[in-house]
């Protein structure tokens, strides 16, 4: 008989051993009880502290299934709605225009950019990078945005969506999926419906009620012995990184920026409290956080087919389509990994990584801190063990 739980440990070992990964944490729930954790390597190599239960790590876009939960919670209470223009709350996305095959001409008027393009990434914003005018665009916002840090004059999350909408689109919105910004222009959008900025919302509509206590935009001095550092793993030896990379500050220090996309602290537990209300239809520990039928809707694959196209350069991703800034397995036929239909989570750019199976009704919460890892080799070889 196989022993899943030291198989998944031999699996982490050999990954800190290597210097694959300098250290990692992995859980797994069954309809909401846990049913195997295990942890390996360090959180802080250099003072020799191993990555614990308790570790906080930077998200990066896994924060975005968040941000997605918030515009439901707005959703559902009839203050925003999937087909409303984002110009009507962000002036700066009112008269946009697109660079494309080097033609800069207007946004369709009959068709602006939706909420719903940026929660299913067809907005037509994009990472920064030098292809494009769009790209370039985005780049130059990132760069000010990094060197005001230091400053007393930070950018906020407003600030920089007013800056982008001035940034030509790299498509007509609806036209093609892309991933990029989206999901801080929704974080720009919830703090303009609801009057407070994206942590208060999200503090007092999930964090609190989620018991989420480790989880926020910055880490708090007292909590700073606890937070993991960022590593290149590139050689046989994992080396310490620091960078600002898309705003979000590596000293864990508060950020006038709150990214949606992107900024979000968290735990292995915390994270986990997340996954749990989703699987449970919304609801957690008693009390209904978004309604079964809301939890169905953001769960749901959204992407046309010829959006879907755009999804094929994603080889890893094979039978994944998208929607409501998260991944859904629409045709597991189709993976390279064992998967059921309807399983839907994302990961982060420092391989932080969640999944709700709802077949099997399994939740899988794995943190790790290595630089452009995504979903890497490691989490698809567990994930492999745990769904097998």
């Amino acid at each position: 008989m196989r022993d899943k739980n030291k198989l998944i440990k031999d699996c982490m070992d050999k990954a800190v051993e290597s210097g694959h990964l300098a250290g990692l944490n992995l859980l797994v729930l069954k309809d909401g009880k846990e049913i195997s954790y295990n942890e390996a390597g360090y959180a802080n190599i250099e003072e020799n502290k191993p990555f614990k239960r308790d570790t906080i790590v930077r998200l990066y876009s896994q924060s975005k299934p968040v941000t997605a939960a918030c515009a439901m919670l707005l959703i559902q209470d009839g203050i925003i709605e999937p087909y409303e223009p984002v110009g009507d709350y962000i002036e700066s996305f009112k008269n946009q225009e697109i660079v494309e095959g080097g033609v800069r001409r207007s946004v369709r008027a009959d068709r602006p950019m939706f909420i719903k393009d940026l929660l299913d990434m067809t907005s037509g914003l994009v990472y920064p990078f030098v292809n494009t005018p769009a790209e370039i665009g985005t780049g130059e916002i990132y760069n000010e945005l990094i060197e005001r840090l230091t400053s007393d004059n930070m950018m906020s999350t407003m600030e920089f969506a007013d800056r982008l909408g001035e940034v030509p689109l790299n498509f007509q919105p609806g036209e093609h999926f892309q991933y990029g910004t989206s999901a801080d222009i929704l974080g720009a959008v919830i703090e303009k419906v609801s009057g407070q900025k994206l942590g208060e919302f999200m503090k007092e509509r999930l964090f609190d009620p989620l018991g989420m206590k480790d989880t926020g935009f910055y880490v708090p001095d007292e909590k700073m012995d606890r937070y993991a550092m960022a590593y290149n793993c590139y050689g046989d030896h994992p080396v310490p990184y620091s960078g600002n990379n898309l705003g979000i500050r590596d000293d864990g220090k508060k950020n006038a920026f709150e990214s949606g996309g992107a900024g979000l602290f968290s735990t292995v537990d915390d994270y986990a409290n997340f996954a749990r209300m989703l699987m449970n239809g919304g609801i957690f520990e008693g009390k209904e956080i978004l309604t079964k039928r809301t939890v169905k809707f953001m769960t749901s694959a959204k992407l046309t087919p010829w959006q879907q196209n755009d999804m094929y350069s994603w080889q890893t991703l094979g039978g994944f389509s998208y929607g409501n800034l998260m991944r859904i397995m629409k045709d597991p036929e189709k993976a390279g990994i064992m998967a059921g239909e309807g399983e839907y989570g994302w990961d982060g750019w420092l391989g932080p990584y969640f999944c709700n199976d709802p077949e099997s009704r399994t939740s899988i919460i794995m943190l790790t801190q290595r630089v452009d890892y995504g979903t890497g080799p490691v989490t698809r070889k567990l994930r492999n063990i745990i769904f097998s």
